[in-house]
This record gives C-alpha cells, sequence and structure tokens, in this order.
C-alpha cells in the first residue's frame, strides 16, 4: 500500500479491496449524504462491497470565490477526512462507512429551530468528532489528526483521482464500478432516497450507462426539494 503522508502522490489501494465499488464523498455535501444512503441499500440488497474515499470540496474550489461560511464548513469537512484518513490507516474501509454514516446521520438529521444559519451552526454541534468517536468506539486518538495536514497530499490526491476518472467540471458524488479500471460517473444526484425497488433499479440503470463508452451526460436542472430534516 502507498504511504499516506503529505508527500503521497498516488493514490493506495483500499483496505479490504478490490470493492465492487468506490464512493468518492464530502461528508459536507448533502447530495453525496443522499446517494450513500441509497447505495448503502443497494449494498445491503445486492451484496455489493463499498469502497470509501475522499473528495475535498475544499480542494476542488480552490480559487473560487465562496461565501466565508461556506469556506468553513469546507474547511470542517477537511478536518473530518483527515480522522477519516486516519481511521482507514489503523482499522480499514470499514471504519470509514462508519464515520461517514454517524457523521451524517448527526448533521443531516438535526432539526433546530432558527434560521438556516442557525441550524448549520447547531448541526455542526451535533456532529461533534469527538461524540462520534466515542459513540463508535473508536480510539480517541484519532482525534488527533483533526488538525493533522500531514493526511492533506492523500486527499488532495483522492480528489484528484475522482476527476481523473470522470474528467472535470463535475462534483460529488463519483462513484466507480468496478475500480480501480471501471466506470465511473458524476452521481447519481438524488433528493431523496427511492424505495428498495426503486433504488435496484437505479443502480442497474447506472451501470448501463457507465458501461457504454459513448455516453457522457443526463441532465436535468428542475429538482425536487432535498428530503433532509436539515432543509425542512
Amino acid at each position: 500500500m502507498t504511504e499516506t503522508t503529505a508527500e503521497t502522490t498516488t493514490v493506495p489501494d483500499l483496505p479490504g479491496g478490490p470493492h465492487d465499488i468506490e464512493f468518492f464523498f464530502d461528508p459536507g455535501c448533502p447530495f453525496a449524504w443522499q446517494t450513500s444512503v441509497w447505495i448503502r441499500r443497494v449494498a445491503e440488497l445486492r451484496d455489493v462491497s463499498v469502497g470509501w474515499r475522499f473528495i475535498s470540496l475544499l480542494f476542488i474550489n480552490e480559487g473560487n470565490d465562496l461565501p466565508e461560511g461556506m469556506v468553513r464548513a469546507q474547511q470542517r469537512g477537511l478536518e473530518y477526512h483527515r480522522l477519516c484518513a486516519a481511521a482507514r490507516e489503523s482499522l480499514g474501509n470499514d471504519a470509514v462507512g462508519d464515520l461517514y454514516r454517524a457523521y451524517g446521520e448527526r448533521f443531516w438529521s438535526a432539526t433546530p429551530g432558527g434560521d438556516f444559519g442557525e441550524r448549520l451552526s447547531a448541526a455542526a454541534k451535533a456532529a461533534d468528532p469527538a461524540e462520534i468517536v466515542a459513540d463508535l468506539g473508536l480510539p480517541t486518538e484519532l482525534l488527533d489528526h483533526l488538525g493533522n495536514d500531514s493526511w492533506d497530499g492523500l486527499i488532495r490526491a483522492e480528489s484528484d483521482e475522482a476527476f481523473r476518472r470522470t474528467g472535470p467540471d463535475v462534483g460529488t458524488p463519483i462513484l466507480t464500478f468496478g475500480p480501480p479500471d471501471g466506470n465511473s460517473l458524476f452521481g447519481p444526484v438524488i433528493s431523496s432516497v427511492p424505495d428498495d425497488e426503486t433504488s435496484l433499479r437505479l443502480y442497474d440503470a447506472m451501470q448501463v450507462l457507465g458501461e457504454f463508452p459513448g455516453f457522457s451526460e443526463i441532465k436535468r436542472s428542475a429538482r425536487a426539494p432535498l428530503d433532509l430534516p436539515l432543509f425542512s
């Protein structure tokens, strides 16, 4: 396995791989979260193995003029990525999946009052890394890595790898079927999680689209509201 240090320039193999799917996520992206809930259900229904990789909104938005609050949120996502990277190094791929799930369940399910900015602030407090690590029974030493930028080389390399696989000008989430050399797609971008039958049909459709080399894009800008308590 490639060393996960600041000098990392190649993407390491994932523990327990190769997996059926690799899922690139940023914990601060609500659409990545909805898609992750869908893919976890597909994994249960089809016995699909999911490998969890990082794509940093902070890194991919470098140079863009973003609101200060968004930059802070993306920095928080990078810090959580560092914790996940340390967990993957010492505990394996499943620990990353558990950490991502625990963060998302706390953050996106928060239902505090106030305006949206106040709700976001309360959600960030609800997704406190120390509480998550404790609740999952993981080593508390992982918290030391929140500020450890030696993981940033790995996180940046995986962010770059996601775009190498799909091409530029896409976002999160990105899925690779049959990694590392299989087909990769941005999406699906879903506002709500479908029922089991539709989830499997959507999965099959994504595979068919990805396998056709002449396919590049389907899109509609009309979008249903996100079915997440934080946005209600």
